[in-house]
């Protein structure tokens, strides 16, 4: 029976990456409200258009064009970098901020050969994966959450930062039970968006990059002491076709939610639907209204410093024979994290020169 297993070293091989976004040309008519410093609880982005701010999540239009081919892409997570940030559902107007658990700051672990997130990495506004639905052909709930979204241009994105986008294709994650749909799209800036026009370019013009994807997704919780991630369709991109049904269909769900025919709120989950360009919904307000004067104004910072352990290089190992007595020599049990769900499954780390003994 084959076995993952885990080892650990100082993230020095890929000490050459940038860890932030450097000489980006802003093409959008959208602009950043920041609060605080990255990398501390108190961080948010919003996102502004004319000097308004606006729901990250129901403000911005899904399509960039009335033939609805182009669409905007909100990036919550630059590529390289490891910060866990996400659009808060719970917050008025949505802001991107840093996810927490057990009131720690949540960073992605570096999984041998990637570092962070291999793509800008982000949502589709006005889009959401209904938890109330089961997925036909996925077999499992949505998971809350607006549809995600990986952009697979060169350009390193920032967070809040609006692209215009081309849909290549769509992998679906089964994650903890529920449909975690990954939407693979490219800017229409990028040099290759008009080679790209659906999932099978990606593999002819960028190989080996939707295999990585995969991977990537497979993998990425392993460091903090949970199993493999699965996929519906056996881990099979779908074309570009199959995508924009999903997409058309989280968006009309998130139609349905924010008009209320959907709760916003139940004993599983909560949405604030705050929102001031959405005609027909009760939550709408206006820039006068009590609640949109809470927003506080621009306040940036420099990110703050992290630990050194973000910058670690985890080695995921597949073992034929646990009960291999050169394997039990050089490895000893361990976990990365104070998590006690790790529903026993064994994982090892090594100081022993991990990469020579995993060859």
């Amino acid at each position: 029976m084959l076995r993952t297993f885990l080892a650990s070293t100082s993230f020095l091989a890929f000490s050459h990456i940038p860890r932030k976004p450097t000489n980006f040309i802003k093409m959008s008519e959208y602009k950043t409200r920041i609060i605080g410093a990255l990398n501390t609880l108190d961080f948010r982005v919003y996102i502004e258009k004319n000097g308004t701010v606006l729901s990250t999540f129901h403000d911005i239009p899904l399509f960039a064009n009335e033939n609805k081919t182009l669409l905007n892409f909100v990036v919550e997570i630059p590529r390289w970098t490891n910060a866990k940030l996400e659009i808060s559902k719970e917050e008025t107007l949505n802001p991107i901020k840093q996810d927490i658990k057990k009131g720690k700051l949540r960073y992605v672990r570096n999984c041998f050969p990637h570092h962070g997130y291999i793509w800008n990495y982000g949502a589709f506004p006005q889009t959401w994966e209904d938890p109330t639905t089961v997925h036909p052909e996925t077999k499992a709930r949505g998971d809350n959450d607006p549809l995600d979204v990986c952009e697979i241009g060169e350009q390193v994105g920032y967070p809040g930062q609006v692209k215009q986008v081309k849909v290549l294709g769509i992998m679906a994650l089964l994650d903890e039970g529920e449909t975690d749909w990954k939407v693979i799209v490219i800017d229409v800036n990028d040099p290759l968006a008009n080679k790209l026009n659906d999932i099978e370019d990606v593999e002819r013009h960028l190989p080996g990059l939707i295999r990585a994807t995969n991977e990537w997704f497979r993998i990425y919780k392993i460091p903090d002491g949970k199993p493999e991630n699965q996929f519906a369709f056996s881990g099979e991109a779908k074309n570009k076709k199959y995508a924009t049904e999903i997409i058309h269909e989280t968006h009309e769900a998130w139609r349905r939610l924010l008009s209320g025919q959907i709760p916003a709120k139940t004993d599983k989950y909560e949405i604030n639907l705050t929102n001031l360009t959405v005609d027909g919904s009760p939550a709408k307000i206006t820039t006068d209204d009590p609640l949109y004067q809470t927003i506080p104004p621009d306040s940036r910072q420099p990110p703050a410093p992290v630990d050194p352990s973000i910058d670690k290089c985890y080695v995921v190992v597949v073992v034929e024979n646990l009960r291999d007595e050169n394997f039990l020599t050089y490895w000893q049990p361990a976990f990365t994290d104070d998590d006690d769900s790790h529903d026993e499954i064994p994982f090892y780390t090594s100081a022993f020169e991990p990469f020579a003994t995993l060859r």
